[in-house]
């Protein structure tokens, strides 16, 4: 672009040699301005007069001709410039063109102004000027080549001399460039070509009059100024009918460039920040564009002036449009755009190359990929990065695309980065509507160029916000290094976090998240495997075929494979993937996929839950009725989770004690593969655990339950025995329920070979176990009981199976459905005991000492067996108690008695078999219409084992006996208040029955004292305060008889009888006690079968009368039947005869 500026060559206009005097440049001598009326330049319309010469001194030809002996500049150059530059035209010239203070209200001020004008014109028209050049310059002329080959006598040298002033190192000849660069500078008709190409946009813009006998000397910046702020509003308009055209764009452009290094020769920004240059920059040494900088960056403080603001952000827009504008970023980089090829780009236009954003993009491109970019060029990236964010309005595309959002949300923050935060919180749709699709297309744009995720620093809004989380939180990290944002994100929701930090963390990282690009550490640890296995493109190109968040999706279901999956992660990427989904677990924002599918979602189901991480728990929780792609994006999410629950950083923190405590072993691996879900189930009522850590791990269980897949140990363990035996089965509950059918069934049948896998198995078991801890685990029986447990159980709290418990203890007063489920849930806790949790957790103890070698289904048989022992735990006993009641409701309930008398129940209990239902208790009819036929010695062995032990324990605790409860309550409550109140039951309730047999005035409450009555007699063993009142005497008289079938009964009794024999005098008593009621019972109870009135006769006192009585009547009814036989059916002779 060198050619494009020139300086205007006039032959005719003499200008003197030089006069030898110093180094060529302190007194040039000149012409005095020219005797003509008027001076005449091309302007915007008709020629304008540029200079009165009637105003001016008359020229004199007198070699040391001297502006300072001009009549008109005497007053100013008196008061303004120091005396020793009088005698130096060029010193004079800068001095007053510098300055705001020449005198503007007299004649003489516009005689001076064209006096310093045409002396400007003439110092620059003057071929001579290239000869000084080329003697003072020789050999700065010799060192370059672009400017040695350069033709002579048209400018073109000191054109080159100026574009290349930045490598001038001889001193008087970078001085006299200098000079000769201001004087051209501070009038934009001094450059050559300039009027003929921008002419027109200066009368179309109206930037200004051209008159040089404007009375403010300095107002030709001001025309520059116009030209720029044009060109950079036309950037920022959709709507371009007039645009500047393009030869003037770059004329604009290369003037503004040229001016770079030296703020002094931006005429227009350095009258408006002289003021500011005083104060903000004061001991700022002008030249390599360091004033600029030090202007830029106090650009928002509050002391600046707008007129400085706004010439400032001209000039940075300006910067945003062409690197090349800004000095020091320019010569920076400028080996480095060289070395990565960054302005070759054969298929993009000049103009966008020359973007700063792409500059910008290319050089962080090389550094994201490794290369190197020299310290230098990576500083002056920082700062104009940091610049982007600072201020929207540098981005034309923001202006435009945004304006609407910024005028409606973000008026009024126009500063440190504020409106583009404003615009960024609109973005995450924090407010009523988000941003355009254009301005959000923008904005992406923006922190691709700017990079914050490289360095904090840069977003200005974040820096101050966090500044306090980063010193307390973040201190062990270097300042500006990647890894800050992520130690901020990990403090997200904590103690250490401030309000505004967490609002400006959580925008900017709505849009890192949206490009995986954006996260340097991401980037460099993953940039091979995303080419490997998701196609991705280099740093700094974009796919409009590739969604947001596509990449990073791509990496994370690759993260998660198994071997035999296929192609996985590099182990330091999926470190990187699992610090990210970490990030994400966070807010739901964070997940680009997730965000834009369940959007419809988010709003319908979930408005209302705005806390820290409800909207994903509400998504899980309403899986089942959201959208297809919403569904499986939540789906995919959650299955991820339980392989790594860590993902769940809310949940980590909450739980960082029981971890600490009981799963630091699992935690500490870097592959969890569930086993850390698993430990936190496991711990879940340990002292360590809190609320929250309770909240969550519960609200995860009752996820897995929506879908097998959810529970990763579960799905791995078991998912070719769900695809071969539980075909189209979803949901979790309903696998586990058809895979433990099947094992069951299998083990049932004895078969040799389980269809259902061993690690299967016990997979399974861990599943049936956590699912046993809590009734909503367990949706259907949940939704059946949801009504009685706000009704009976509503302040009873969720976990340790308590509701259930409480369900339990209320059964008689559930609903049918309710009533149901729970009877069915009780029938699998009886036949595997070990998925009863509060049995497995009241006896915990107890197991160890009692059961330790017992099988998980023979538990609860072990535990009655050692109920009565002194060092059985109180709470384990009335647990056992509890079990107990509720076996001996049911038959069903009890597989050791129903495998027992699987034979005796349909030979002898038909009858009320035919009256059962499938779902609900028969309240003990089964078991005591076992007991009788116990009593009448008809049972099977096996069977009659069962019914003795049952009868022992219901001896001891009359709550044992289901028919006894039903039909005596209020006779106990009449008779046996104060036995039924013991703490310990030890058969007192049964023994005050049985004495105030006479007293009991219900007959069905009689009828079964009876039975017991009956039972005892049957064995002494059923009747446990007899058989400890004679245990003695069984030792010493009937030792040898065998036990069983009231064969010990029968001796004792015979011994009472035996004068010979001494019993002790306990049970001598108990003895006659039991023979004075069953004789009562006898007496007074109907005879129920034709064996038990047997019975009956046998032992009455007038057992001969009886029989005599009913020989009798069979022998007069065999009579009878004889005479009528022979009456009625008479037979001829002749058939007896054949």
């Amino acid at each position: 672009m060198s050619a494009s500026f020139c300086l205007c060559t006039v032959q005719g206009l003499k200008v003197p040699s030089s006069n030898g005097n110093g180094n060529g440049l302190g007194n040039q001598q000149v012409n005095p301005p020219a005797p003509v009326n008027i001076i005449r330049q091309p302007g915007p319309g008709n020629n304008v007069p540029v200079a009165p010469a009637a105003a001016m001194t008359q020229p004199r030809r007198a070699t040391g001709w001297k502006l300072a002996e001009e009549q008109a500049c005497r007053d100013d150059l008196t008061r303004l410039c120091p005396k020793h530059t009088w005698s130096n035209n060029l010193a004079v010239l800068e001095c007053l063109q510098d300055r705001k203070e020449v005198r503007r209200d007299s004649g003489d001020s516009d005689t001076m102004s064209g006096l310093l004008w045409n002396y400007k014109l003439n110092l620059t028209t003057d071929p001579k000027f290239e000869s000084v050049a080329v003697e003072v310059c020789k050999s700065t002329i010799t060192e370059i080549k672009e400017c040695e080959e350069e033709e002579r006598g048209k400018g073109y040298l000191v054109s080159c001399l100026v574009d290349h002033r930045g490598n001038i190192s001889e001193y008087q000849c970078h001085q006299y460039i200098t000079k000769m660069t201001s004087i051209v500078f501070s009038d934009y008709r001094l450059i050559c070509g300039f009027m003929d190409k921008c002419r027109d946009d200066i009368n179309r813009l109206h930037c200004g009059s051209i008159n040089v006998g404007d009375k403010d000397i300095h107002s030709q910046g001001k025309v520059l100024a116009c030209l720029e702020k044009a060109l950079v509003q036309e950037a920022e308009q959709q709507d371009q009918t007039h645009p500047i055209r393009e030869e003037c764009k770059r004329s604009i452009m290369r003037v503004a460039e040229l001016s770079s290094d030296d703020f002094h020769l931006d005429r227009y920004l350095y009258f408006s920040c002289r003021d500011d240059r005083e104060r903000f920059c004061e001991n700022t040494q002008a030249g390599e564009g360091k004033v600029y900088k030090c202007l830029f960056n106090h650009k928002f403080e509050e002391a600046m002036s707008e007129k400085c603001r706004d010439a400032l952000t001209t000039r940075q827009k300006l910067i945003a449009q062409d690197y090349k504008v800004s000095y020091s970023l320019a010569k920076a980089c400028k080996a480095d755009l060289r070395k990565y090829r960054c302005n070759l780009d054969t298929n993009m236009p000049r103009a966008r190359e020359a973007r700063l954003s792409y500059l910008l993009l290319c050089l962080e491109s090389a550094v994201h990929r490794g290369r190197t970019v020299s310290g230098d060029c990576q500083g002056e990236m920082l700062e104009y990065r940091r610049m982007l964010m600072e201020d929207f309005s540098l981005s034309p595309e923001i202006v435009l695309h945004c304006r609407g959002d910024i005028e409606t949300h973000c008026s009024g923050l126009h500063r440190k980065g504020r409106t583009l935060h404003c615009l960024m919180r609109v973005g995450r749709g924090e407010k009523a509507s988000a941003v355009d699709g254009l301005c959000q297309s923008a904005l992406q744009a923006l922190i691709q160029s700017a990079d914050p995720g490289s360095d904090y620093r840069i977003d200005r809004a974040l820096n101050e916000a966090c500044e306090s989380v980063i010193q307390t939180a973040c201190k062990h990290i270097r300042s500006g290094d990647p890894m800050i944002l992520s130690c901020l994100m990990e403090h997200l929701y904590t103690e250490k976090m401030v309000e505004d930090c967490e609002h400006r963390l959580l925008e900017l990282q709505y849009f890192i998240s949206r490009d995986w690009k954006l996260d340097p550490v991401l980037y460099k640890k993953c940039q091979g495997d995303a080419a490997r296995l998701c196609h991705t493109h280099g740093w700094n190109e974009t796919s409009q075929m590739m969604p947001a968040g596509a990449v990073f999706s791509c990496l994370y279901r690759h993260a998660y494979r198994t071997e035999d999956q296929g192609r996985r992660l590099s182990r330091d990427c999926k470190m990187e993937v699992q610090r990210i989904l970490h990030q994400r677990a966070l807010d739901v924002k964070l997940d680009p996929d997730l965000q834009k599918r369940c959007m419809t979602d988010l709003g319908k189901w979930c408005s209302d839950k705005t806390d820290t991480g409800q909207e994903l728990e509400c998504l899980q929780d309403h899986l089942e009725d959201l959208v297809s792609a919403c569904r499986e994006v939540v789906g995919n999410l959650t299955e991820l989770e339980s392989e790594d629950i860590q993902i769940e950083a809310l949940l980590m923190r909450a739980c960082e004690p029981v971890i600490q405590s009981h799963c630091h072993d699992v935690a500490d691996n870097q592959v969890d593969m569930g086993d850390l879900m698993e430990c936190l189930v496991q711990n879940k009522h340990q002292k360590e655990m809190n609320d929250k850590c309770t909240v969550g791990v519960t609200h995860f269980q009752l996820i897995q339950m929506k879908d097998f897949r959810f529970s990763y140990k579960f799905k791995m363990a078991c998912k070719e025995d769900v695809l071969k035996l539980c075909p189209n089965i979803k949901k979790k509950v309903d696998v586990v329920v058809c895979l433990s059918t099947t094992v069951r069934n299998d083990t049932l049948q004895d078969l040799k070979e389980q269809r259902v896998a061993l690690k299967c198995r016990k997979q399974l078991r861990v599943e049936e176990l956590e699912m046993s801890e809590d009734i909503r685990l367990e949706p259907e029986l949940y939704d059946a009981c949801k009504a009685d447990i706000g009704r009976l159980c509503s302040s009873v709290a969720f976990g340790n199976a308590q509701v259930m418990e409480c369900l339990k203890e209320a059964k008689k007063q559930l609903s049918q459905r309710c009533h149901q489920r729970v009877f069915k849930l009780q029938e699998v806790e009886m036949m595997d005991p070990e998925l009863d949790y509060q049995l497995m957790r009241v006896c915990k103890q107890m197991i160890k000492r009692f059961c330790s070698d017992a099988d998980a289904r023979s538990m609860l048989q072990c535990l009655k067996q050692n109920k009565n022992s002194e060092l059985m735990d109180p709470k384990c006993k009335q647990m056992i108690t509890k079990r107990q009641i509720t076996q001996n409701t049911d038959f069903r309930l009890n597989p050791v008695l129903r495998k027992a008398c699987k034979a005796d129940i349909p030979k002898f209990c038909q009858p009320i078999l035919n009256k059962a239902s499938d779902d609900s208790e028969l309240e003990g009819q089964v078991i005591g219409c076992l007991k009788l036929k116990y009593a009448d010695q008809r049972l099977s062995p096996d069977c009659e084992d069962q019914i003795r032990v049952i009868l022992q324990e219901s001896a001891l605790d009359y709550r044992l006996d289901p028919q006894l409860q039903i039909h005596c309550t209020d006779e106990i409550s009449r008779l046996c208040a104060e036995e039924a109140a013991a703490q310990e039951q030890a058969g007192q309730v049964e023994e005050c029955l049985k004495f105030n047999l006479l007293k009991i005035k219900q007959d069905t409450c009689k009828k079964e004292v009876l039975n017991m009555l009956k039972e005892s007699k049957a064995d002494i063993f059923v009747d446990p305060v007899l058989h400890t009142a004679c245990a003695l005497d069984l030792k010493h008289h009937c030792a040898a008889i065998t036990p069983g079938r009231g064969r010990q009964m029968s001796c004792l009794l015979e011994s009472v009888q035996d004068k010979r024999v001494r019993l002790q005098p306990e049970c001598k008593k108990r003895l006659q006690d039991r023979i004075d009621m069953w004789s009562f019972a006898a007496k007074v109870a109907p005879a129920e079968g034709f064996s038990d009135l047997a019975v009956q006769v046998m032992t009455s006192p007038s057992k001969n009368y009886i029989l005599l009585i009913m020989a009798m009547g069979v022998m007069t009814l065999f009579l009878f039947g004889l005479l009528c036989g022979r009456i009625t059916k008479r037979v001829t002779r002749e058939l007896k005869d054949r």
